[in-house]
């Protein structure tokens, strides 16, 4: 059984709480290693090495440490298929989707390249006589991530990109659950020129959360998951001082007008409603056609497209449209959810209840699932499934539809699909969700815009990556400086207007 560690100054570091963790392979189910699970003395040392190492990065030019980013690319680029094989074999995802994952991350890498020109301050000459004003944008310090399993390799680049490229030195915590990657990839940032102790790789559950969380030194917290972590956290962090981003659940809608493509309406479900077995915080698992016909057509289109999807572990080919969900746990609570659709009304229309894969009958495989006539009312409406499941929900006008997405709690993501300009642009300006695609069903921005929601799929100021991520993890200081010639005037006790 091999046992994982954390990655402390530089160095691979095996746990000293005795505390782990099971990682499994959701496509057997089988155990494949252990995870130490750090302690608050763990936690501790890894803060205290980046501390130690911290202000000798920051003094650092902006463009040499923008060059560790690009040779950083370069080195996810080589090891491309080695970092998806690890990715796949803990999380369950498909080796293109797998790669589309460490993809999206490399792109804030390549982001944050172009740091010099982010970090550049304002200067203001003479703003009175003999005084310059000008402002500085410096690193907080230590920061630190809390990272989910969805995404094991984008969303800690999010992070730590844009953290450490700024200055700063960074905590990265994991999820428990697929651990991999992570740690791979502080060896390749290492490998690209970054100093040993700037990036740390710690796993831990709670006890490591609560310790970051609790540490003066930590200056910032960075977390991705469900919203009641993200509150959790969220007011924790506060509470001791810090600079906190939190991102949490999500429940994204897709209109689908009349005058939409239906095709390419149902094309686009299928990719985002079923894609990585639904676990993602943009997958959309609420369709919304606009009257009965629209309803009708789009059921019709929906159904044979969802009973020829391949589900199948990472090794199955290419052509495998989506694997297992993560967890034994995670499985039962998607099916627990079917199950409340069925005894609430709601018509299952694509049963996957009794999907069963030969040779992975341990594995954590979902079926399918596509329930029509579902009503606001429903736990499969309101609560996220995070799984195969995408409900039909039928309104009789465009303004019954969009106020669907307006009225629930979760405002990550959303999309409409429509021919017509005039519904687009109404669209997109009332709606209160923080990201919308319009004939674009899964609106996930690209590195150098931000990403962010609205409602309580976010707690915080500042979105992640692009300019939001540098503002977030640097302080601005602004320094008003006097040089002043000819006659010296005596002192001034109270304040004078600028001439």
């Amino acid at each position: 059984m091999q046992e994982l560690t954390h990655y402390i100054n530089g160095a691979h570091a095996k746990g000293q709480s005795s505390r782990f963790a099971d990682v499994y392979n959701p496509a057997t189910g089988e155990v494949q290693a252990k995870l130490p699970l750090a302690n608050a003395a763990e936690i501790a040392q890894a803060v205290d090495c980046a501390a130690k190492a911290q202000p000798a990065w920051a003094a650092t030019n902006p463009q040499r440490r923008a060059r560790v980013m690009m040779a950083f690319v370069g080195l996810l680029n080589r090891d491309m298929d080695k970092l998806a094989e690890a990715l796949s074999r803990e999380h369950g995802k498909t080796i293109p989707d797998a790669k589309g994952d460490i993809q999206r991350g490399l792109e804030v890498a390549e982001y944050c390249i172009g740091a010099p020109e982010m970090l550049k301050g304002d200067y203001t000459d003479s703003a009175g006589p003999g005084i310059d004003m000008y402002s500085m944008k410096q690193p907080l310090g230590v920061c630190a991530g809390i990272t989910p399993f969805n995404f094991p390799a984008m969303i800690p680049m999010w992070m730590f990109a844009p953290a450490i490229v700024c200055g700063n030195a960074f905590i990265l915590k994991p999820s428990e659950r697929d651990p991999s990657v992570p740690l791979m990839l502080a060896e390749l940032m290492e490998e690209a020129g970054l100093p040993k102790g700037i990036l740390q790789v710690v796993n831990g559950d709670k006890e490591a959360v609560d310790a970051l969380l609790e540490h003066e030194v930590v200056q910032s917290i960075g977390f991705v998951g469900s919203t009641p972590i993200a509150e959790y956290i969220y007011g924790k962090g506060c509470a001791h001082g810090k600079r906190v981003q939190c991102f949490g659940g999500a429940k994204n809608h897709m209109i689908i007008m009349p005058d939409a493509d239906m095709d390419q309406a149902a094309d686009a479900l299928i990719g985002a409603g079923y894609g990585a077995a639904g676990e993602r915080c943009m997958a959309i698992s609420v369709a919304v056609p606009v009257g009965e016909s629209t309803a009708d057509q789009l059921i019709e289109k929906l159904i044979p497209r969802i009973e020829k999807l391949k589900v199948g572990p990472y090794t199955g080919g290419n052509d495998v449209d989506y694997g297992p969900v993560i967890t034994a746990a995670a499985k039962q609570n998607i099916l627990g959810l079917v199950q409340s659709g069925i005894d609430q009304g709601a018509d299952l229309v694509v049963d996957g209840r009794d999907f069963n894969l030969q040779g992975y009958e341990d594995g954590f495989f979902v079926g399918p699932h596509l329930f029509d006539r579902v009503t606001t009312d429903m736990d499969i409406y309101r609560k996220e499934i995070f799984g195969p499941v995408l409900s039909c929900v039928r309104a009789q006008t465009y303004e019954e539809a969009i106020g669907m997405a307006i009225d629930h709690e979760y405002g990550n993501g959303t999309a409409i699909f429509t021919r017509d300009g005039d519904t687009a642009r109404d669209f997109a300006n009332r709606i209160n969700i923080g990201m919308v695609g319009i004939n674009v069903p899964i609106p996930v921005p690209l590195a150098y815009h931000t990403f962010g929601g609205w409602k309580k799929s976010v707690f915080g100021d500042l979105n992640q990556h692009g300019p939001d991520a540098f503002k977030f993890y640097t302080r601005t200081k602004t320094v008003t400086s006097r040089w002043p010639s000819g006659i010296k005037e005596g002192g001034e006790f109270n304040f004078k207007p600028m001439e």
